[in-house]
């Protein structure tokens, strides 16, 4: 019996809906073409249904987004931007790219959205290139008498080349919950650009802006970036601005982590990053709950720039994603996404409060946005990597994490991040995280890391069987996608 023949004889009539026949049809066709993929696909969310989802960088995307990507636009090149593209035959893709532009300016308030990338990596680098062009190119192109890069002689080209790869960036390093995109070492960021980066205060964890204000003075950069993938406080982006302007600097902000809270209206004023900076990225995927993607916000000074992300680092956009983000963007301009938005800091803040009343110590002692980060090696004698393990035996999906200046190194780790975006997608509040918090606890209690091994864990098997049973209770209460019956 074919999946869509099962969901018609299990659901009645008047249960049906559109989105699960056709998720059916679709999965059954795949099934026929190549069974390994249609199983993996449903195992997935078998998987996901299973299993409490808490990395903090995750989120359940609506039907509307999912379907969006599944057509035939993905057969469609498209470099260029709106009306001016190097392929005939665009008429949609132009219409389709137009809207999710027009509905990210609505969404965020911004001059420009440039939503073709592919990635949040894919979109920091087409904003490192649109400023290292606004900042240094278009100069010394001007400088040099002419109109464009494409005048200058193969001298010319490779002194302004220089000039480009040795600028200075300045961002929130790895190990205090920067991104790797930021200026790692072992990031291409690191090598385009000369990294300088800064760390949070070593005693309390916190952002430290005289601390930054003197580093900036003395390095000055061309480019200061805010943004985090592990930091869980609010960033003051109207006072990074003006760090920013006290050497010349341009100011980027990555927000792929908090976009949602800042299309949910959570942070406004001096937390929103869209008034103060110069360039914004983010991801659509994570909090604003669209699909797996990027794009750039800017000023309209920098919008010529920016709309050059290809040729200048991407290859052919995806039709096919634009229209999940212009659906997504849609989605999030809602008073129900802003209810959402702010309800995911309230169960970051209620899970932090309940794991510090068990004797778990944050980092920064708190969370002010959807994420934060525990220490399992104080508190359970394990490393981050052997929790990590334990907590998804027992059916809590998360992820291991460095905390500031790690003794445990970025491999094994002192500590465990997680978020509620994707528990407050399914609904739960703060009665569940209470009680998530009281089951992470009490595992990790009863979990033993192996000292030969930092990669290996002992659990109690009580204690693992009572965990399993309390959250498979949760989740039967809290169903992802309950409309598909598989």
């Amino acid at each position: 019996m074919s999946l869509l023949e099962r969901y018609y004889k299990q659901v009645p009539e008047g249960n049906r809906t559109k989105a699960a026949i056709a998720f059916m049809a679709g999965l059954d066709h795949i099934d026929s073409q190549y069974p390994l993929i249609a199983q993996k696909i449903l195992q997935e969310l078998k998987d996901q249904r299973d299993n409490l989802k808490l990395i903090a960088s995750e989120n359940y995307s609506s039907f509307a987004v999912q379907l969006a990507m599944g057509n035939w636009l993905t057969d469609k090149y498209a470099e260029g931007v709106p009306f001016r593209r190097f392929y005939a035959g665009c008429d949609n893709v132009d219409a389709i790219e137009s809207a999710a532009v027009e509905e990210a300016k609505k969404l965020f308030g911004c001059d420009h959205a440039y939503v073709q990338p592919h990635s949040g990596a894919d979109a920091n680098l087409v904003a490192f290139w649109a400023l290292l062009t606004y900042r240094v190119q278009n100069k010394e192109v001007e400088r040099l008498g002419k109109k464009t890069i494409d005048e200058l002689s193969p001298e010319e080209y490779e002194a302004v080349r220089q000039l480009l790869v040795n600028q200075k960036v300045m961002g929130m390093s790895l190990n205090s919950g920067g991104h790797l995109t930021h200026g790692y070492r072992h990031n291409i960021s690191s090598k385009m650009m000369r990294s300088v980066p800064y760390d949070v205060n070593k005693e309390t964890g916190l952002l430290d802006y005289a601390q930054l204000q003197d580093l900036v003075s003395r390095e000055k950069p061309m480019i200061l970036v805010a943004g985090y993938s592990a930091y869980p406080r609010l960033i003051n982006f109207a006072k990074m601005r003006e760090i920013a302007e006290s050497v010349g600097a341009l100011f980027m902000v990555d927000m792929a982590h908090f976009a949602g809270l800042v299309a949910g209206k959570v942070m406004t004023g001096d937390y929103d990053p869209i008034p103060h900076a110069h360039i914004v990225t983010t991801t659509t995927h994570k909090t604003l709950r669209g699909p797996r993607g990027g794009m750039v916000l800017c000023c309209k000074e920098l919008k010529e720039a920016v709309d050059k992300g290809c040729p200048m680092v991407l290859g052919g956009p995806l039709p096919h994603v634009m229209a999940a983000k212009a659906i997504a963007f849609k989605e999030a301009n809602s008073p129900s996404f802003s209810a959402y938005a702010h309800q995911i800091v309230v169960n970051a803040k209620t899970l932090a409060a309940h794991l510090i009343h068990q004797g778990v110590q944050l980092t920064t002692g708190g969370t002010d946005n959807h994420l934060m980060v525990f220490d399992v090696t104080s508190a359970f004698h394990l490393t981050g990597r052997q929790a990590e393990l334990a907590l998804r035996e027992a059916g809590m999906t998360v992820n291991r994490n460095s905390l500031p200046f790690d003794q445990n190194g970025p491999w094994y780790t002192s500590g465990i991040r997680v978020g509620t975006p994707a528990l407050t997608t399914l609904g739960m509040r703060e009665t569940q995280m209470k009680e998530i918090a009281e089951i992470i606890v009490h595992l990790l209690r009863h979990t033993t890391g192996e000292k030969e091994n930092r990669s290996k864990v002992k659990i109690d098997p009580e204690a693992l069987l009572l965990c399993q049973r309390q959250v498979k209770t949760l989740l039967k209460a809290f169903p992802l996608y309950p409309e598909l019956i598989i």
